[in-house]
């Protein structure tokens, strides 16, 4: 009867030590959100060097994320995106698949909680792009220090 007692003890003390056990590896929500935003941030001061290592960042994020949060459909759509803005130096095609990038991201944030905070989508009605921003101040990615209030917030998650 001891026997069986302590058996019991031992495997409750597994399964319990294995239900808070965290897997460090895996990417959470808010990770892949930082990078993003910080691949907006460049694209922001004009600096393509800084985003495509910022890019680079995001996709390494995608790559790490929890298939639970990321899908295998979404996860190849920000691949995409992501990848294409990390491969090239020209602003131009940088902010052009931002566009895309920040539609898909929107997306995934609309299905999963992405931050505890507001997350704020905002339109550039002259390139007819959004993106998502922590701040409701409008910092448009799209046209840098040329049109940097250019926008306005639609949509708060």
């Amino acid at each position: 009867m001891k026997r069986i007692l302590f058996l019991v003890a031992i495997i409750a003390t597994a399964f319990v030590q294995q239900s808070f056990a965290q897997d460090n590896t895996k990417v959470t929500s808010p990770q892949l959100l930082t990078a993003y935003y910080q691949l907006k941030d460049n694209l922001v001061k004009s600096n393509p060097a800084a985003t495509a290592a910022s890019a680079n960042v995001l996709v390494q994020s995608i790559n790490d994320a929890d298939k639970e949060i990321l899908k295998d459909d979404v996860r190849i759509s920000l691949l995409k995106d992501a990848s294409a803005i990390a491969q090239t130096g020209d602003i131009k095609i940088q902010r052009e698949k931002f566009s895309t990038l920040s539609n898909n991201m929107f997306e995934l944030a609309k299905s999963v909680k992405l931050s505890t905070e507001p997350v704020y989508q905002q339109y550039c009605p002259m390139k007819k792009a959004s993106w998502l921003s922590t701040d409701k101040a409008i910092k448009n990615p799209y046209y840098g220090s040329a049109m940097l209030t250019c926008g306005s917030v639609k949509t708060t998650l």
